[in-house]
């Protein structure tokens, strides 16, 4: 059995698209935008050598904005029938005669949609048959056992595949359409020790390309590996000392900062960076790109969700802020202009460094490998950070222990000031892009 089918053609989007701006115009609208998606996708689990669940996920949805003036309502539908369409847009249209004005409602200019489509390169489908993706599961699953005679259960290792078609349009004219596939692996392994405690540790690989994928025997070993290693682990005493962030932990700082440049944090008065643009706000060292045209880039596209055209920009040079995240919505209020950002990002990267893993451990001296972060505990308002941890306790340079139940804190504004190495190995498993970090001193609480 495979996912096989087609999915909608670009014709038929634009067909909908066009069924509901003409829709909302007829029923009273001054201006529309409609965004429609259709995607499918299959996930297989296993667990203890069966398979566990198997899932075909199939999506579509299509919603429609109408304006009146300042006034906006939306209707969102799954019935992709003309009749229905019709019906949502009308409803909208209708709708937006009774809510409150809005002074920075409405659609981007029309001077910024985006007139260009590059050809990013972004669809590839992979429709394994559901034995052929139990196959690659279970030898995630045998890889992780093998791994270390320690490791004692695997939960689950799994295999999801995915593809959209989404387009936006809007009665300016514009339509637009991207074309994605977005594969994947995963594996989670659970150790035991002679006394019976227990570690979890997972490991994961994902691309637009399934020929981008990790071999699913490296995903299940580092998996396995990875929670075997965290046997043994000890609270460590409270001290000030250097934390590493490896690259997949680091894409968290990013969303934070992310966080505080975008637009909803800033009209609202919620982000600690605000009205920082020239001033350096991270370490002289680092430089933040966004880089939305990359072929075969998770984070890839021509433009936003308001059908502004994407570009590339500096966002952090030198370590000083250059400008914020905006949709026009957000500019509008903040009386800025829009900078293709509606919707989030798109290939955010901190640009790497050269220093490996042993290098920034030999710099790092006496401190702490980050390698799981729990709890919620950041403000952007202020800045705070303080989130449960566990990892490697560094000393000499090198990997002593591991450690758990530990808390880092600190303020993010010192935190990226604090940057003093950066990594080489830039972990490109999404829109956000980041490389290991080493923060020169933070408060590690245990014992």
């Amino acid at each position: 059995m495979t996912q096989a089918t087609a999915l909608a053609e670009p014709s038929s989007l634009e067909t909908w698209c066009a069924q509901a701006l003409d829709a909302a115009r007829g029923a009273g609208a001054d201006a529309a935008e409609v965004a429609v998606s259709v995607s499918r996708g299959l996930s297989v689990r296993v667990r203890g050598g069966e398979i566990d669940t198997v899932e075909f996920q199939g999506d579509r949805g299509l919603s429609v904005t109408a304006f009146r003036g300042r006034r906006s309502a939306s209707v969102t539908t799954t019935d992709l029938t003309a009749t229905a369409i019709a019906d949502a847009a009308g409803r909208a249209a209708a709708l937006a005669r009774h809510t409150g004005e809005d002074p920075w409602a409405g659609l981007a200019d029309p001077g910024l949609m985006a007139a260009e489509l590059p050809e990013l390169d972004l669809h590839h489908p992979w429709h394994p048959e559901v034995r052929e993706a139990e196959a690659l599961a279970r030898e995630m699953e045998e890889a992780a056992f093998a791994a270390d005679p320690r490791v004692t259960q695997v939960e689950p290792a799994s295999v999801n595949t995915g593809e959209s078609i989404t387009a936006y349009a809007n009665s300016h004219g514009f339509f637009g359409y991207h074309r994605t596939s977005d594969h994947g692996l995963a594996c989670a392994a659970v150790s035991r020790d002679a006394d019976g405690a227990m570690q979890r540790d997972h490991h994961y690989s994902r691309a637009c390309h399934a020929a981008g994928l990790a071999p699913a025997a490296e995903v299940g070993r580092l998996a396995g590996r990875r929670a075997a290693a965290r046997l043994g682990a000890t609270t460590p005493a409270t001290a000030r000392v250097p934390v590493l962030f490896p690259a997949e932990l680091a894409r968290g700082l990013l969303r934070h900062f992310v966080g505080a440049i975008s637009g909803g944090a800033l009209y609202r008065d919620a982000s600690f960076l605000k009205d920082r643009v020239g001033e350096a706000v991270f370490a002289e060292a680092v430089d933040i790109v966004q880089r939305p045209h990359l072929r075969r880039a998770l984070g890839s596209a021509a433009f936003d969700a308001d059908g502004v055209a994407t570009r590339e920009r500096e966002l952090v040079a030198g370590g000083v802020l250059q400008g914020y995240l905006l949709g026009s919505y957000a500019a509008r209020r903040l009386g800025l202009e829009t900078t293709g950002n509606a919707g989030g990002v798109f290939n955010l990267e901190i640009v790497p460094g050269d220093e490996d893993a042993a290098a920034l451990r030999r710099r790092a001296g006496t401190g702490l490998l980050v390698t799981e972060l729990m709890g919620q505990g950041v403000s952007l308002i202020t800045g705070d950070y303080s989130r449960g941890a566990a990892g490697f306790w560094i000393e000499d340079g090198e990997i002593a222990r591991p450690v758990q139940n530990a808390t880092i804190a600190g303020n993010l504004a010192d935190i990226f000031r604090d940057i003093v190495a950066i990594g080489n190995d830039l972990d490109v498993r999404g829109s956000l892009r980041a490389p290991s970090l080493l923060i020169g001193e933070m408060t590690v609480g245990g014992q």
